[in-house]
């Protein structure tokens, strides 16, 4: 008999029995401490165990913020938001107001709720703050961190500059919540208003210039020399160099389900903008995927004029890619409407804007939608925004000293930059 009356055996058992209690004792302590919550208890092998579900902690998502002008937005600002989107959960982003910029920069393009527009309508942007300021200003960062829950700043690898030639983002560096990313190369605001101040500078400088020599200037990225020897600043044709990767980046990479109803719309999307973003929006509303025809480059000069498209095939491209109404595109769409294609493509319903740089094709003897509209498919949706590239071209024109000014000063600035880049690792 051992101690207490219980025989050797019985005291075995029960020394067996008080450390799997201690053990489970220390597996619930820890559980508990672990924030592991327990389902039930059951029968295990040699006694009672628990049997433990692991519920995760909710990872707070990480929240990144980038601010911009976003004037004449372009496929290099898209693919900086999905560049600063990559590095975080949500992406917000700051649009700068137009006196901020006017003090900055001189005065904008495409006017704050144009540019809200462009920027919301980014298949990457979670979220949008009006009226941003152009410097991150410590009451401006501390509103980032405690009331919108931003994890990091993030900025494009060419420097921003305050008029005073401090860093605009100096704060968020020192804070260390700053972030970088690769600028895109071959494209900037500053560029595309060169290509058209060029247009402008053509037609009053040099009367006798033949379309067809200055088409090619366009095509071929020549400058355009000044009958005085001087040449234009400001007005380099686009240097993009396309590549599969970015496209992909680009591409939502989904085709149509087998039931799905496809809207096609076609057009030039040169100067991709608002009036864009808006029928877009509108037909993408009519279907369950969105097809949209990029015309290349021949054929929008044939129908537009010889100075057109300012942007080229490919840029036009990426920038409706970018658009989170758009499902896929179509590089190179030819003009006319074919049943073949209608069949390739399983086209529902084929649409067009009210407002458009050209509605005279009802007119022509080759409408190009007259088979759509033979076969009871074709609408005309009514746009919300009476914009066109017209409409962006004759703003510059309009007031072109002041964007003259404002290109010169921009130029000398992204002259330095490139002189001085270096490879940035990135996307």
């Amino acid at each position: 008999m051992g101690w207490g009356g219980v025989n050797g055996s019985e005291q075995q058992q029960q020394q067996h029995g008080s450390r799997i209690l201690i053990t489970c004792l220390i597996v619930v302590g820890a559980t508990v401490a672990l924030g592991i919550g327990f389902h039930h208890f059951g029968v295990g092998v040699g006694g009672f165990f628990p049997s433990i579900i692991i519920k995760k902690k909710k990872r707070r998502p990480v929240r990144v913020y980038m601010d911009g002008c976003f004037d004449m937005m372009h496929y290099g600002h898209c693919n900086a938001l999905r560049q600063a989107r990559a590095l975080g959960d949500q992406l917000v982003v700051g649009v700068v107001s137009d006196a901020e910029i006017t003090a900055n920069k001189g005065p904008p393009v495409t006017p704050l709720h144009e540019r809200i527009i462009m920027v919301s309508a980014v298949k990457w942007v979670d979220e949008v703050i009006p009226d941003a300021p152009y410097a991150i200003t410590e009451e401006f960062m501390k509103k980032l961190f405690n009331e919108c829950d931003i994890d990091y700043i993030i900025h494009g690898d060419d420097p921003c500059l305050l008029p005073d030639g401090t860093d605009a983002y100096a704060l968020a560096k020192k804070a260390g919540r700053y972030k970088q990313i690769k600028r895109t190369e071959g494209v900037s605001s500053t560029d595309i208003v060169g290509r058209m101040l060029l247009c402008v500078r053509d037609r009053s400088v040099s009367g006798n210039q033949t379309h067809a020599s200055l088409q090619r200037q366009f095509s071929h990225g020549h400058s355009q020399k000044i009958e005085d020897g001087g040449s234009s600043s400001g007005t380099r044709v686009s240097h993009f160099l396309p590549t599969s990767r970015r496209i992909v980046q680009f591409s939502n990479g989904k085709g149509p389900g087998p039931q799905a109803r496809i809207v096609y719309i076609d057009g030039a999307f040169d100067l991709f903008h608002a009036g864009h973003v808006e029928i877009l929006r509108l037909a993408r509303g009519l279907g369950d995927f969105l097809l949209v025809g990029i015309h290349t480059d021949q054929t929008v000069s044939a129908h537009r004029g010889a100075h057109r498209p300012i942007m080229n095939l490919h840029e036009r491209s990426l920038s409706v890619l970018a658009c989170r109404y758009v499902d896929e595109v179509i590089i190179g769409a030819p003009w006319e409407v074919s049943k073949d294609m209608i069949t390739t493509f399983n086209i529902s319903m084929v649409v067009h804007g009210t407002v458009a740089e050209d509605n005279d094709y009802q007119m022509e003897k080759c409408n190009p939608y007259a088979v759509p509209t033979d076969m009871g498919i074709y609408r005309l949706l009514e746009s919300p925004l009476d914009i066109t590239t017209t409409t962006i071209i004759k703003r510059i024109v309009s007031n072109h000293e002041a964007y003259q000014k404002r290109n010169e000063k921009k130029a000398e600035s992204e002259r330095r930059y490139y002189e001085g880049r270096t490879y940035v690792s990135g996307d």
